[in-house]
């Protein structure tokens, strides 16, 4: 590591510790020919994550347009902001396991739809009549009478829905 005020090659650690968050360790380094002290953050490169779009069309996996996305279908529902960071978390944590480092977008849709219908049912069926792009109330009314049979089904999802 270059020294940044003699520009000297030589330094040497003297304390490494992980960051708060865990994603980077801060390094106190000492310049051997200076002497003079100095930080370096040290951070996994997370490797690049391409979004197949249904039209074909391939772009970078954005997070905040996941969180975006998310957060407009839990708009005015009775759900923790770090329940929501959780979820784009899991959906991120697992998307970026691809192998192939392209992930179609039904695969992230579907997992949001997975994690929504867990986390709340109005916020689900705001997402799905969007993902799944609803022509009618016909469809609206047919997947609100499947989240219903299921939450009736699970009792996962019977206990969140008993809590709204």
């Amino acid at each position: 590591m270059k020294c940044p005020y003699c520009e000297c090659q030589d330094t040497r650690v003297i304390d490494s510790r992980e960051t708060d968050g865990l994603d980077a360790v801060r390094r106190r380094r000492q310049c051997v020919a200076c002497s003079k002290r100095f930080t370096t953050y040290e951070r996994w490169e997370r490797p690049d994550l391409r979004v197949v779009k249904r039209d074909g069309r391939v772009e970078e996996f954005d997070r905040d347009k996941l969180e975006n996305g998310i957060l407009r279908a839990c708009e005015k529902r009775p759900i923790a902001r770090a329940d929501i960071l959780r979820v784009v978390d899991e959906i991120e944590e697992e998307v970026r396991k691809a192998e192939s480092g392209e992930v179609p977008t039904t695969e992230i849709g579907a997992l949001v739809l997975e994690k929504l219908k867990a986390l709340d049912g109005v916020a689900y069926v705001r997402f799905a009549s969007v993902y799944k792009e609803f022509r009618d109330v016909a469809q609206f009314e047919r997947e609100a009478r499947s989240l219903v049979q299921d939450t009736l089904d699970s009792p996962r999802l019977s206990k969140t829905a008993h809590k709204q």
